[in-house]
């Protein structure tokens, strides 16, 4: 569907403390125009959680509930579980969640749900970092990249919550950009559709947390696709698609570009372009993207 096409009811209203260029806000707009007024929010601490404004304020027009860091999946099944007694089955259970909530505290509750296969859509906006309380690194900051609790670079590679999530056996995963707003559209409309959990996860590109400028939101997001940094995927019954540039990409139609047209943009880099090059680390960069790459290509032989 056409960004034109798309409804023009706004479920994120005016007023929120969204900081200029937020992607989650962004991203939320786009899943809230798939999913419709029928929806209970669960969202754990994280910035989302200071967006929607100080109570009794709010910015969000749907039921939300806020959550404890480590418990947003355990009480998203709650939530599924009290709609089901009451026999009312058509109202979208979605957790909204950062990526220290997902990564690293909220990963065994999520974990739980899935092995439960509780009927609700998980959807994590990563962001790469613990942004909301400071820009410190999460187990989806990247290698080499400055936090306030990495000052001179992360020193290990993030996780692969991809892999993680897939090995649930889920009916449904994804991966989006708010830089791609019909893709991700798309995915959380066939997400809907389906019974049982089902996992989005969004790059939500931070100009704060990551150094780069408030109007470069959109053009990081489609950076870490076209260097595949950022690979857009779906999986589902067992086998993975690609879409967009991805599966162009993975076609051999055409070329990623260097990740380090992605990296230099990012003050969050710096200290692997000044106050000189570090050659070593860049290549191990791109090499982990590389090899990723090849991982996919072994799995599709």
């Amino acid at each position: 569907m056409a960004i034109k096409d798309m409804s023009l009811e706004e479920i994120v209203l005016s007023g929120n403390a969204a900081c200029p260029g937020c992607p989650s806000t962004m991203g939320l707009r786009i899943v809230f125009k798939a999913l419709g007024k029928k929806t209970i929010l669960v969202i754990p601490a994280c910035c989302t959680s200071v967006i929607e404004s100080l109570y009794p304020y709010t910015s969000f027009d749907v039921p939300v509930l806020n959550i404890a860091f480590e418990a947003a999946a355990a009480a998203a099944s709650g939530v599924v579980s009290a709609l089901r007694m009451q026999g009312r089955e058509d109202i979208n259970v979605v957790v909204w969640a950062g990526d220290g909530g997902t990564y690293d505290i909220g990963i065994q509750a999520m974990s739980g749900a899935f092995e439960r296969n509780t009927n609700f859509l998980y959807i994590c906006y990563n962001n790469q970092i613990y942004s909301n309380t400071g820009i410190q690194r999460s187990g989806a900051t990247p290698y080499a990249a400055w936090t306030t609790t990495t000052v001179g670079g992360k020193r290990e590679f993030s996780k692969d919550m991809g892999a993680i999530v897939r090995a649930h056996n889920i009916p449904y995963a994804a991966t989006a950009t708010v830089s791609y707003p019909e893709d991700l559209f798309r995915k959380v409309m066939k997400a809907k559709s389906i019974k049982g959990p089902k996992y989005i996860e969004i790059l939500a590109p931070c100009p704060p947390g990551w150094r780069f400028s408030m109007d470069k939101t959109v053009e990081m997001g489609k950076l870490a696709v076209e260097t595949g940094i950022w690979p857009l995927y779906e999986y589902e019954n067992d086998k993975m698609a690609f879409n967009g540039k991805s599966k162009l990409i993975f076609e051999g139609k055409i070329e990623r570009k260097p990740v380090e047209e992605w990296l230099k943009l990012q003050g969050r880099f710096s200290n692997l372009f000044k106050p000189q090059r570090d050659e070593e680390r860049l290549r191990r960069i791109q090499e982990y993207v590389d090899h990723m790459w090849e991982r996919f290509k072994q799995c599709r032989d």
